[in-house]
């Protein structure tokens, strides 16, 4: 009984170490505020590209930080993230076989949020930004992520 205890012990102290090293930001949208980090369970950062082109683009940093390509393909700085808890849990909505979240960004020297649909459809390996910005991606061993919407 007492080894049982310190497995359970041990597990809860990996655990939330792993969810408390994730950087929380908090931001307000009109009068509301709102929660992001940079991670949720699932290699996000990268680059996505607008389906068959190879222009326009976002890129996505560890950071936070990023860049937006427009349709016209000037280039624009942001800072970003994805809806969470005050803890950092993700919230997602889940689909079939996909998952939808919130991205927030906002142009380097605005004051003014923005966000967007951000999707995973795990059978096709594909992640999409506002619909129409794709990446593919590998499964990574990741904490286990819950719905929390």
């Amino acid at each position: 009984m007492k080894t049982l205890k310190v497995i359970l012990f041990t597990l809860f102290l990996i655990s939330t170490q792993s969810y408390s090293q994730v950087k929380v930001q908090q931001i307000t949208y009109r009068i509301h505020d709102h929660y992001i980090a940079t991670t949720i369970g699932y290699p996000i950062i990268g680059t996505y590209y607008s389906v068959g082109k190879k222009e326009p683009i976002i890129i996505l940093n560890a950071d936070g930080t990023g860049m937006l390509q427009n349709e016209d393909l000037s280039k624009k700085n942001i800072t970003w993230g994805i809806e969470c808890d005050d803890a950092g849990v993700p919230e997602f909505k889940e689909g079939f076989n996909s998952a939808t979240y919130t991205f927030w960004y906002k142009l380097d020297n605005t004051e003014d949020w923005l966000y967007s649909q951000f999707s995973i459809h795990f059978n096709k390996k594909k992640m999409f930004i506002m619909g129409e910005r794709v990446r593919d991606y590998e499964d990574e061993p990741e904490p286990q992520r819950t719905a929390s919407k």
